[in-house]
């Protein structure tokens, strides 16, 4: 009896024992950040996933990590830390670099103004310029006004607005079609009415000349103050689709209205509902994790607008110009068309991109710039990003820019004791490189600077 009383002890301990290491296993894995890309659908969005150890200052003490962090960054270090992948053939012919110390923006590595296709990485720029013009506070409201028995729709640009309630909640999605049917119902009660809708916040093309054939539907909508899903689905006139689909749900509760038509809200028309749209910061950090084309356009019109010029593909460029030249930022070679990053015909150089980066720092207001821009190998646009070049996991928030033949990626990489190093890397003229092998370089190069013994 004593003996199977024994075994049965051992056999209980053992299982606890293993149990516990799994338990121990899975936690230590979940801290890692390594279960990130399995409970998540797709890329984790910050609020439901755990950001990697790398993150945080590791292998250092408090007090040492403190000490380092208030140092200098070693220019020359860091120069021979990235001399060895900056050199990679796979960044093609066209290689643009720069590296500043965040933290004040006095220069490291590179240098040099000449505007080279940023691609993605235009989005920077116009995330920045939004919180800069806007305020992180800024929310777009979508309203229907009455004028006797017309009811007029009033798109006021909100990128998400969808026409249904989502069933899981979204932080960018809080204003819906349904909502706003529901509460002018409640106002108007029961009746007939003349439906009209008004998109005439934004002006100029909703289709940029300078982007290529093919981008519209299939990469990018038609850019419009009125719509429901970011236009996809809609063909030509997003506006037009909104509307139906406000009209459609304006019967269900018993307001009866014939098919929509558009046309200029009345002066002096009164208010009968609204919804509002997310805070621009947090529009922003979407913008940036997801690489978002059509809410890169529609804020580049809200810059525009708010600065005072047409709320237009030129308008917002002037705009995000005069914007960064306010705020001490370097505009040599810069030329934009977009927003967004589609057009071939924009230019940024690396230090336009760096120093926007800098400027972020140095107000609250814009400091979603750069809290927003994904983390390597654990969201967004970077979420499968660094894999060949470890170092950088965790260590490096970048956004991403690609087209054929044109790579880049801009961000902050943290050095040991947290000390941030702003940097931009672009390549061009790599059509006959494989893009995988070219954004492994990138990733190299960044990696360098994370990983550098500065």
């Amino acid at each position: 009896m004593a003996k199977g009383r024994v075994r049965r002890v051992l056999g209980t301990i053992t299982s606890v024992v293993l149990v516990l290491a799994l338990i121990a296993g899975v936690g230590w894995l979940y801290v890692r950040g390594d279960l990130n890309r399995v409970i998540c659908d797709g890329a984790c969005p910050p609020q439901y996933a755990t950001a990697p150890d790398s993150m945080q200052v590791a292998g250092v003490e408090d007090t040492e990590a403190d000490a380092v962090g208030d140092g200098p960054i070693a220019s020359n270090a860091l120069k021979q830390a990235v001399s060895g992948p900056l050199a990679d053939p796979a960044l093609g012919p066209q290689v643009g670099f720069v590296a500043v110390d965040a933290r004040d923006g006095a220069p490291l590595a590179g240098g040099g103004t000449e505007g080279l296709t940023p691609a993605s990485t235009t989005k920077v720029l116009t995330a920045f310029a939004a919180l800069e013009v806007l305020g992180p506070d800024e929310r777009f409201a979508t309203r229907v006004v009455r004028n006797g028995d017309t009811l007029t729709l009033v798109g006021g640009g909100d990128p998400y607005l969808v026409e249904r309630r989502p069933e899981e909640p979204s932080p960018v999605v809080t204003a819906d079609l349904e909502t706003l049917a529901d509460r002018v119902a409640r106002s108007v009660g029961t009746g007939r009415f003349t439906l009209t809708y008004d998109a005439g916040l934004f002006s100029g093309p909703a289709v940029s000349p300078a982007w290529e054939d093919g981008y519209v539907p299939s990469v990018v909508a038609p850019i419009s103050a009125l719509w429901i899903d970011q236009g996809r689905g809609a063909g030509e006139d997003p506006a037009r689709a909104a509307a139906d689909a406000f009209a459609r749900l304006l019967r269900e509760r018993g307001v009866e209205v014939a098919d929509p038509g558009p046309a200029a809200a009345p002066e002096g028309a009164a208010q009968v509902a609204l919804v509002r749209s997310a805070p621009v910061a947090t529009i922003v950090a979407d913008l940036l994790r997801t690489s978002n084309n059509e809410t890169s356009e529609i804020l580049f019109r809200h810059i525009a607008r708010a600065a005072g010029y047409e709320p237009s593909f030129e308008g917002g460029a002037a705009a995000v110009k005069t914007t960064l030249e306010q705020d001490a930022v370097s505009v040599d070679g810069l030329e934009l068309h977009d927003g967004s990053g589609l057009s071939r015909r924009n230019r940024i150089s690396p230090t336009t991109l760096v120093q926007t980066l800098v400027a972020a720092t140095r107000d609250d207001r814009t400091s979603a710039a750069l809290s927003g821009l994904p983390v390597g190998g654990f969201d967004g646009t970077v979420r499968s990003r660094f894999d060949q070049a470890p170092a950088g996991l965790g260590w490096v928030r970048a956004k991403t820019g690609t087209l054929t033949g044109v790579h880049s990626l801009a961000g902050i990489a943290t050095l040991a004791g947290g000390r941030p190093v702003a940097f931009a890397v672009m390549a061009n003229g790599t059509e006959e490189i494989n893009a995988l092998q070219t954004q492994a370089a990138l990733d190299a190069v960044a990696a360098a600077i994370a990983g550098c013994g500065c």
